[in-house]
């Protein structure tokens, strides 16, 4: 029996993988909430499937110890879309990059793919 999932719920349980300190827990994460063709990218990775996405991830927590994601807007969503902004915070609270991802989920509510832009679009010349 295949069990549906609302988007919020799929991007709050996406952000807890990102501050997931513990690689298996991430993996076990990560399965739940991708589809097995799942593709996350953004300007520093870009990884298919939940066990890539996972250690992808868990690559760039090691470059930045310490460091959480956190949600920094409201989830803006319509048909099998979302977006929403967020920071990478440092342990002192600053903020280490800020952006925007762009997610399309499938029909049970599981992540098909997210694409992650960093910083703000600059205004038209």
């Amino acid at each position: 029996m295949e069990t549906t999932i609302d988007m919020q719920t799929t991007i709050d349980q996406y952000l807890a993988t990102w501050n997931e300190p513990d690689g298996a827990a991430r993996a076990e994460q990560s399965r739940a909430i991708w589809v097995s063709d799942g593709r996350l990218v953004d300007p520093l990775l870009d990884a298919t499937g939940p066990d890539a996405i996972a250690a992808a991830i868990g690559e760039l927590r090691d470059q930045m110890p310490g460091h959480s994601l956190t949600m920094t807007t409201v989830l803006d969503a319509h048909h099998d879309q979302a977006r929403f902004g967020w920071t990478v915070n440092a342990p002192d609270g600053t903020v280490a990059v800020a952006g925007i991802d762009v997610v399309t989920f499938a029909p049970d509510g599981r992540m098909q793919s997210a694409v992650g832009f960093f910083g703000d679009v600059e205004a038209a010349a």
